[in-house]
C-alpha cells in the first residue's frame, strides 16, 4: 500500500541555483532522515563536483547527531565543554554564512550520561509552523519559533516519569498533523508506573498532552532512540519503530492506539526502521528472540489490515511468517538507507553493505573503517555520504556490483574527533557534526533540481467513534481547576469535530486497576476540573461522555503547595509480596498513587514497628530508582527525611533526596554525604561514616543568586539527636537550577541491600 502521492504538476518541483552568495529554500531537511524518512535526498545536481578539503564554514559546535535546515537556517543541538562545564546548547545559524542568529543553552540534570554522551538525536521543525522541537538529554521537551522565543517546556522526567540510560540516546520528536510525539522509556503514575516504550503525544502548539502509547511490553530491557516512521495504511496514519524492549510496533499516529507488535531481538532496537513495497525493514546487533545468534535486518510483510488486538491483549502479535527475509548483519544504532529496490547499512564492523531489498541477499560489501558506532549513510544524487567513527567522511559511489570510495575528508580535530550523527544536505550544502565542530561543506555544482517532495495522503474523517479530551493528563492544586477541549475521532484516529459540547462527566476507575482510587475533584457546570481547597492528595481518572453516547477519559493528580509531609501510617499492608530464595514474604502497599516513578520500584513496607517508605527487589532493571513527589515547578523549598541502609560494613545501599533538581545522596559504602546532579558534571562530597541498619535525618535546601549561581545544601546527623548547625556538604553551582520537583532516589545494587525512608517533610526556606 503506498503512503505518498506526488504532485503531477511540475512547477511544484524546485530548481534553484547555487552561486556565489545565492541560497535557495526549496528543499528543506526538517527532521533527520530528511523528506522521505530514510535519509535520501531529493537534490540532483548539474556537474557536481567532489566535496572541497576545507569547509565553506565551521561552527564551534560538539555534537553527535544532526542538524536540520529550513528557510535558509541551519538549527543545531550541540554541546560545549568537558566536565563541569559541559553545557547542552540549542543553536540557530545563518546557512550562507555560519553565523550564529541565537543560541539557548540547556543543563543537564539528574541524568545517568557518562563519557560526554550527549546530543545523540536532534531536533525537528514543524513544516507548518516553523517551531523547533527538541527533547534535552535529561527529558526537557522543548520548542522555540525559529526567531527564539520560547513557545512551551516541559520536564518530561519530573512530570511524566521519562527515564535517562548511560548511552544517553535521544532521538528526535516526530510531528503529525497537530501531534508532536516523542518516545521513550517511561515510568509516570499509577497504571502508568511501571516502566515501558511508551510514545506519547501532544499537541505541537500547546505542548498539552493528547494521548499516550504502550505498543510493546513492559518491562523494557533497554532504552531505544528509533525514531517512528509515519505512512498512510488502511485508512489510518501510523507509526512504526522498534521498542527497548526488543519489538517491531505499529500504533495510530492521530490516537495512539497500538495495532501491532513482533518480538525480533533480546534487547533493546535503536535503528529506525525503512518501508519497502508494503514492507518494512529493521536492523539491531543483539541476541534474537527465535536463535543465540547476535544481529539481524529483517523484511517483515505489514498487514493489509489494521484490526483491533484480541480480547485481553494490547496488541497484536504477528506470526513469524511476516518475516519476509532475514539477513545477518548486525548495526546497533546505525539506521538503513533505502534507494530503489537497494537497502545500504553501515555495520558495526564498519562496513558499508548493499543489500538487495526484494530477497535480502547481499549485493556488495565495502570496508570503509574499523568500526562505527551510531552514525548512518545518508544518499544524495548518486552517492553515499558516510561519516565514519574516527573522524572522517567518506564518500562512496554505489554500483550494481561494488561501491568506489570516491573521496575520503579528514576532519579537524585530531583522533578525539568522532562521527556519530548523520550528516543533513540542503540547497547544495552538505552538514556533518563530529564530537570537536560543526561543518558545512558545499557540492560544487552548475544548478540544483529538486524532485518534488512526497505529500502524505490524509484519510477523511468517517463517523465519530469516541472522544478526544485534552488535555489527556493534568495535574492540579489545591484552590485551582483545569478546562478541557474535546473533540470527536473516528475509528482511525481521524478529528470528526473539533468541539464536544454537553459532555457528561463521572468519576472513572479502570477495571484493571490495582489501586482503586479516584481523584478528589469535581467538574462544574462549566466543564472544568476543580480541586478544592481542602482537597486531599489524590489521583484518579474521569470519563466524559457525550449526548451521542461517545465517551473518552482523562487522568489526573490533585496536589498540594508546601508544606508537604508524609509518615506512611495511614497506609493499609494489604497485598503479599512473595518469597524468593533470599527473602520471605511480607506484606506491602503500593506506593503513594500520585508520585511519578513510584511503582514497582519502591512500596509501603514494615520496618522497625513503623510504616516506611522502602526499595522494591521487584526487578534488577529497577535498582536504580528516582520517584517524584511533587510538581515540578516548586522551588526554593527545605526537604528532609530519616532515612535507611540495611546491610553490613561492607555491602550498603545509597539513599538520598532530590531538591531543585539536584541529588544529595547518602553513599553508604564509600561512607559520604554527596551532592551531584549528573555525576560526571557535578559531585561534591564529604565524608560522613554509614552503619548499616542505623537511622539517620537527612536534611537538603537550595539557595539561588541574583547571578545564577547558588549553593546546594546537605546535612545528616544520627536520628533523634540534635541537629547539627553546620551542613555536612555545600555545593557551589555556576548555573543553578531555580526549580524541580521533590525527589526520592534508592540504589540497592543487584537488589541485596533495601533502603528505606520515612518521615519525610517538604517547608519553604526560613
Amino acid at each position: 500500500m503506498e503512503s505518498f502521492v506526488f504532485p503531477r504538476r511540475a512547477a511544484l518541483a524546485a530548481l534553484a541555483l547555487l552561486s556565489s552568495g545565492t541560497f535557495a529554500t526549496a528543499n528543506d531537511w526538517t527532521n533527520w532522515r530528511g523528506p522521505l524518512q530514510n535519509g535520501v535526498s531529493l537534490e540532483h545536481y548539474t556537474d557536481a563536483g567532489k566535496l572541497p578539503d576545507t569547509p565553506a564554514w565551521t561552527y564551534d559546535m560538539r555534537g553527535r547527531g544532526s542538524p536540520v535546515v529550513v528557510d535558509g537556517k541551519v538549527v543545531l543541538w550541540g554541546y560545549r565543554g568537558e566536565t563541569t562545564d559541559l553545557i547542552e546548547v540549542l543553536a540557530v545559524i545563518d546557512a550562507k554564512t555560519g553565523k550564529k542568529l541565537w543560541e539557548i543553552e540547556i543543563s543537564d540534570y539528574l541524568s545517568d550520561s557518562i563519557y560526554n554522551r550527549y546530543t545523540i538525536g536532534a531536533p525537528t521543525v514543524d513544516p507548518e509552523t516553523k517551531r523547533i522541537y527538541l527533547v534535552s538529554n535529561a527529558g526537557r521537551f522543548v520548542c522555540y519559533d525559529l526567531d527564539g522565543k520560547k513557545a512551551f517546556d516541559i520536564p518530561l522526567m519530573e512530570d511524566f516519569g521519562r527515564m535517562t540510560f548511560p548511552n544517553s540516546r535521544v532521538g528526535s520528536p516526530v510531528i503529525e498533523g497537530d501531534i508532536v510525539m516523542v518516545h521513550y522509556i517511561f515510568s509516570n503514575w499509577g497504571a502508568d508506573g511501571p516502566a515501558a516504550d511508551r510514545v506519547y503525544g501532544f499537541d505541537k502548539k500547546t505542548g498539552e498532552l493528547v494521548w499516550w502509547s504502550l505498543p510493546g511490553v513492559s518491562p523494557p530491557v533497554d532504552s531505544s532512540f528509533s525514531t517512528p516512521v509515519l505512512e498512510t495504511r488502511d485508512g489510518k496514519r501510523v507509526a512504526y519503530y522498534t521498542t527497548g524492549c526488543g519489538n517491531l510496533v505499529c500504533f495510530n499516529a492521530r490516537s495512539g492506539k497500538p495495532y501491532f507488535r513482533m518480538p525480533l531481538c533480546k534487547n533493546g532496537m535503536n535503528p529506525s526502521v525503512v518501508l519497502h513495497k508494503g514492507n518494512v525493514i529493521t536492523v539491531h546487533n543483539d541476541e534474537n528472540v527465535d536463535s543465540t545468534e547476535k544481529g539481524r535486518m529483517s523484511c517483515v510483510k505489514l498487514p493489509e489490515k489494521l484490526a483491533a488486538a484480541a480480547p485481553g491483549a494490547e496488541t497484536t502479535v504477528l506470526e513469524p511468517s511476516a518475516e519476509v527475509w532475514r539477513n545477518p548483519v548486525g548495526a546497533t544504532s546505525s539506521s538503513p538507507v533505502v534507494v530503489g529496490d537497494t537497502i545500504y547499512q553501515l555495520s558495526d564492523g564498519g562496513e558499508l553493505l548493499a543489500i538487495d531489498a526484494n530477497t535480502g541477499k547481499d549485493l556488495w560489501k565495502k570496508k570503509l573503517s574499523n568500526a562505527n558506532l551510531h552514525s548512518s549513510p545518508l544518499y544524495v544524487d548518486g552517492l553515499l555520504y558516510c561519516p565514519m567513527m574516527e573522524g572522517k567522511l567518506v564518500v562512496v559511489k554505489p554500483g550494481a556490483t561494488d561501491g568506489e570510495i570516491v573521496q575520503e575528508i579528514k576532519l579537524d580535530g585530531g583522533d578525539s574527533a568522532q562521527c556519530l550523527g548523520a550528516p543533513v544536505v540542503c540547497d547544495g550544502v552538505l552538514y556533518v557534526t563530529t564530537t570537536d565542530t560543526f561543518y558545512a561543506f558545499p557540492i560544487p555544482n552548475k544548478g540544483i533540481k529538486t524532485d518534488p517532495a512526497p505529500v502524505a495522503v490524509i484519510p477523511k474523517a468517517g463517523k465519530a467513534v469516541a472522544l478526544q479530551i485534552i488535555p489527556a493528563e493534568v495535574v492540579i492544586m489545591r484552590g485551582s481547576k483545569q478546562a478541557f477541549r474535546i473533540r470527536s475521532i473516528d475509528a482511525n484516529g481521524m478529528v470528526v469535530s473539533d468541539k464536544v459540547e454537553g459532555v457528561k462527566w463521572e468519576s472513572f476507575i479502570p477495571p484493571t486497576a490495582k489501586v482503586k482510587a479516584t481523584m478528589d475533584a469535581k467538574f462544574n457546570d462549566a466543564g472544568e476540573l476543580v480541586v478544592a481547597a481542602d482537597a486531599k492528595v489524590s489521583a484518579g481518572a474521569f470519563k466524559g461522555t457525550a449526548p451521542d453516547g461517545t465517551f473518552g477519559t482523562i487522568r489526573g493528580r490533585a496536589l498540594k503547595a508546601l508544606p508537604i509531609t508524609e509518615d506512611f501510617e495511614a497506609y493499609e499492608l494489604a497485598d503479599e509480596f512473595p518469597a524468593d530464595a533470599a527473602n520471605p514474604a511480607y506484606k506491602f502497599s503500593f506506593p503513594p498513587l500520585p508520585w511519578i516513578g513510584a511503582r514497582f520500584k519502591f512500596q509501603v513496607m514494615e520496618k522497625d514497628g513503623n510504616k516506611v517508605f522502602g526499595k522494591s527487589f521487584d526487578r534488577l532493571l529497577f535498582q536504580r530508582g528516582t520517584v517524584f513527589v511533587a510538581p515540578s515547578t516548586l522551588s526554593n523549598y527545605t526537604m528532609q527525611a530519616d532515612v535507611m541502609t540495611d546491610g553490613s560494613a561492607r555491602s550498603k545501599s545509597d539513599i538520598g533526596l532530590i531538591n531543585q533538581r539536584y541529588l544529595i545522596c547518602l553513599r553508604s559504602n564509600a561512607n559520604k554525604l554527596e551532592v551531584s546532579s549528573n555525576p560526571e558534571r557535578l559531585a561534591v562530597a564529604a565524608p560522613f561514616k554509614v552503619s548499616a541498619n542505623t537511622w539517620y535525618t537527612l536534611k537538603t535546601r537550595v539557595d539561588t543568586n541574583a547571578d545564577g549561581s547558588g549553593v546546594v545544601k546537605g546535612k545528616i546527623w544520627t536520628k533523634g539527636q540534635p541537629e547539627p548547625e553546620a551542613w555536612t556538604v555545600e555545593a557551589k553551582v555556576a548555573r543553578a537550577h531555580t526549580q524541580g520537583s521533590p525527589g526520592i532516589f534508592g540504589f540497592t545494587p543487584m537488589n541485596q541491600k533495601r533502603v528505606f525512608l520515612d518521615n519525610l517533610s517538604i517547608t519553604e526556606n526560613k
